[in-house]
């Protein structure tokens, strides 16, 4: 059995039902983003691709400094390989450790966002940045366009087209259109960038009025 599949089979083992996800009840979008949240940002303990990558983060998982660091690396790649309900089990392995009040707790829930997303579940995507967001004592400057996307994914136009109207006031000149998305949003994927497009075409045909 490979690398993969011995991981496959032995947190199979341990896990429990998979967690059901319901729509979050999202705030009225602020007038301004301006703060940098050093926790919204890819967890990488290992670099690299294939049976290696696992292995080495199952050392890291076991023994090394940054176990739930590679724990949530691992549920990522595992959703990568189209292995979702395994990288849900580690994901929620990661959840139970690491509380939202820290750091290192959003960080995971920021994480399991975007690997929700890219399952096509923006709903349950949305939920855990909520729960970030609702634990910071600023307004990231990520919220805005992040919001945007999971609500356009989710047939909520309107809510979307709103929260990317909170990019625009915020960075007129990064938001107004969609030239910049490349450097602005450098761990987007291709796809994520277009449909923020679409949320930009939508804003710049009828822009909603503030407040």
């Amino acid at each position: 059995m490979s690398v993969a599949g011995k991981l496959v089979a032995g947190v199979l083992l341990v896990s429990g039902a998979a967690s059901a996800w319901a729509a979050p009840a999202l705030p009225a979008p602020q007038e301004f983003y301006f703060d940098n949240d050093a926790a919204a940002a890819p967890i990488i303990v290992v670099p690299g691709t294939g049976d290696d990558l696992v292995a080495q983060l199952l050392k890291q998982r076991e023994r090394g400094r940054k176990s739930l660091e590679a724990t949530v690396q691992l549920a990522s790649v595992a959703i990568a390989q189209g292995r979702a309900e395994l990288g849900d089990q580690l994901y929620r392995e990661a959840l139970a450790e690491a509380p939202i009040q820290s750091s290192l707790g959003r960080s995971v829930r920021w994480n399991y966002g975007w690997d929700l997303l890219r399952q096509g579940q923006a709903l349950a995507a949305l939920e855990q940045w909520q729960s970030v967001a609702n634990n910071l004592r600023s307004n990231a400057a990520w919220i805005p366009p992040t919001y945007a996307l999971a609500l356009w994914r989710a047939g909520q136009q309107q809510e979307a087209v709103k929260w990317y109207a909170a990019a625009v006031r915020t960075e007129p000149e990064q938001w107004n259109d969609s030239s910049r998305y490349a450097q602005l949003l450098p761990t987007w994927r291709d796809d994520e960038r277009a449909s923020l497009a679409e949320v930009q075409q939508a804003w710049a045909a009828s822009p909603p009025a503030w407040p």
